[in-house]
């Protein structure tokens, strides 16, 4: 079960690349951020409404608790600023091989905190997956988009490196408390910092680009929602493990990159398919090692 729910997961988060590519190009990336987090919390606000009304504060009720969400959410939001701004300067076709190395990453982090132990296959996977890496850089440079000249590329990879964080972070999280309201707190917790960042902007005149409205931006809330609901439900099955559900996470590559070769004809498939081969045998490789 905890399996199918990844595989959900990653549909949703495929689709929630999309709608972030469309949302924030030619657009202001940090408000466009906070409508995100405004429109999760409304999304996830019953929960906390059902915790007020039992006259509690949820999560345990103690501020332990939500200090734990609170550094969630600082974690979480961190990672997405640096995501935002790669996502809209760089192609999909890059970005998201780029995020979908993420579980590399995990598979490390989970051996240093969980005590998982690597196999050869998983050895392999991650040896690969660095190939990948190399290769994006690569073509990225062909693009224009090289690791010496890019911040967008190193904001990918910044990125990337902090969604692991996150991830390794749920597992513990979520041997405490219920996956719906770590959900829901850490909405509202990163709607807040949000609006005082959009505040801090608007008084220092740092406000960027003009904000154009678009539907696309409610469909960042509603993928990427649905894809955490999934995701939470499945780490916290007793028997789910975080470096494996993590990698079919990173699956959702698959449509977004359908979507920048079909869509945005975007340049360099050729080599770019061949990069997203070799990361996607990486990936079976470390799902088949961690099975």
């Amino acid at each position: 079960m905890w399996i199918l729910l990844a595989v959900c997961s990653a549909l949703g988060l495929g689709f929630y690349d999309i709608m972030k590519k469309l949302s924030v190009r030619d657009n202001n990336v940090p408000t466009v951020l906070f409508l995100n987090t405004l429109f999760g919390t409304l999304l996830m606000s019953p929960v906390i409404v059902m915790n007020l009304a039992h006259g509690g504060f949820g999560l345990n009720d103690t501020v332990y608790g939500h200090l734990q969400i609170m550094l969630k959410a600082v974690i979480v939001l961190s990672s997405w600023i640096l995501g935002y701004f790669s996502i809209k300067h760089l192609p999909l076709t890059i970005q998201g091989p780029v995020n979908a190395s993420r579980p590399v990453i995990v598979l490390v982090g989970a051996l240093l905190v969980f005590g998982e132990r690597l196999n050869l296959l998983q050895w392999l996977g991650i040896l690969l997956g660095f190939v990948s890496l190399f290769m994006i850089s690569r073509i990225g440079a062909a693009e224009g988009f090289s690791f010496r000249r890019s911040r967008w590329l190193w904001m990918s990879i910044g990125a990337t490196m902090l969604g692991a964080v996150s991830a390794l972070y749920d597992k513990y999280l979520l041997r405490s408390y219920a996956p719906l309201e770590v959900q829901a707190w850490y909405s509202l917790y990163q709607v807040l910092i949000m609006g005082v960042i959009l505040i801090v902007l608007a008084r220092s005149g740092a406000s960027g680009v003009r904000f154009r409205w678009r539907w696309s931006i409610l469909g960042i809330s509603l993928f990427l929602t649905g894809a955490d609901i999934a995701y939470f439900y499945s780490l916290s099955q007793p028997d789910s493990m975080i470096s494996v559900v993590s990698m079919i996470r990173r699956g959702s590559v698959l449509v977004s990159f359908a979507y920048g070769v079909i869509a945005l004809h975007e340049r360099h498939i050729r080599r770019k398919l061949i990069d997203l081969g070799i990361l996607l045998l990486s990936l079976l490789l470390l799902i088949l090692g961690s099975g």
